[in-house]
């Protein structure tokens, strides 16, 4: 079975997109078989990994699997090659995914039942969420239960985890299943007092339980976006390749607990 994670993080801006890429990039770099799932319709990860065509393809696309049952089978069909994994791209007409699915039937189980017609078995699946709840995040919850959390190293950062954790509580009890968090991703930090402050926080609050990772702030990983790979394919190399080295090893060690 697959390892399926979710990247999420209901607070805009915390380079949630970054993490998914890097982290699917790290366990490419590892041999591993991984696809990537841009349920964001913003698309920003699909735009990242040089398939800005695929999110303006015309149907079927991400966004009619999860509206329609009858295109769920279709779903191998609409996955991308890329030179480190395979993608699942985001589509612009995804903007009107929450709206579709209010009222539907299992309407927050669309995306596990798309994901049980996949004719290929990966290792990993990661899967980035939109920055913000509703039916199409709680969809990645349920259908990938090992959430890795991205924040940034900022005050504002307590509140917005705060309200993820009360929405994973409510998923649980709701659908009688265990979502569990696996790591948080400490985003874009810089040399400055709140962010040695907010790193303190993270380690008190979640370092006993879950990994803590640093990711700095660098201009090597904005570049890659550019270039449309990961920063393990991307002509510059960076000190960050080793932190998403750590990521990809723990999702590893934990893949079959």
């Amino acid at each position: 079975m697959p390892s399926k994670i979710a990247v999420s993080n209901q607070k805009g801006g915390v380079g949630k997109t970054t993490v998914a890429i890097n982290t699917a990039g790290a366990l490419a770099q590892r041999g591993r078989d991984v696809l990537f799932v841009d349920l964001d319709a913003q698309g920003h990860g699909t735009e990242g990994l040089g398939l800005a065509e695929e999110y303006e393809r015309e149907p079927p696309h991400l966004g009619t699997i999860l509206t329609d049952l009858d295109e769920q089978k279709q779903i191998t069909d609409l996955i991308v090659e890329h030179e480190e994994f395979d993608v699942l791209p985001s589509n612009i007409d995804m903007f009107g995914l929450e709206t579709d699915l209010t009222g539907a039937i299992r309407s927050r189980e669309r995306f596990s039942m798309a994901l049980d017609e996949l004719n290929h078995e990966y290792e990993f699946i990661i899967t980035d969420c939109p920055p913000s709840l509703g039916h199409v995040t709680d969809n990645a919850l349920l259908a990938c239960p090992n959430v890795l959390i991205p924040a940034l190293a900022e005050g504002t950062s307590i509140r917005a985890l705060e309200i993820l954790y009360d929405q994973i509580d409510s998923l649980e009890n709701g659908y009688e299943t265990t979502i569990r968090d696996i790591g948080l991703v400490a985003n874009r930090v810089e040399a400055d007092g709140e962010a040695k402050e907010m790193m303190g926080w993270f380690e008190d609050t979640f370092g006993a339980r879950i990994p803590v990772w640093e990711v700095r702030k660098r201009v090597a990983l904005k570049r890659a976006w550019s270039a449309g790979v990961s920063i393990f394919r991307h002509e510059e190399e960076s000190d960050m390749e080793s932190v998403f080295l750590e990521i990809a090893k723990h999702l590893e060690e934990i893949k079959d607990e």
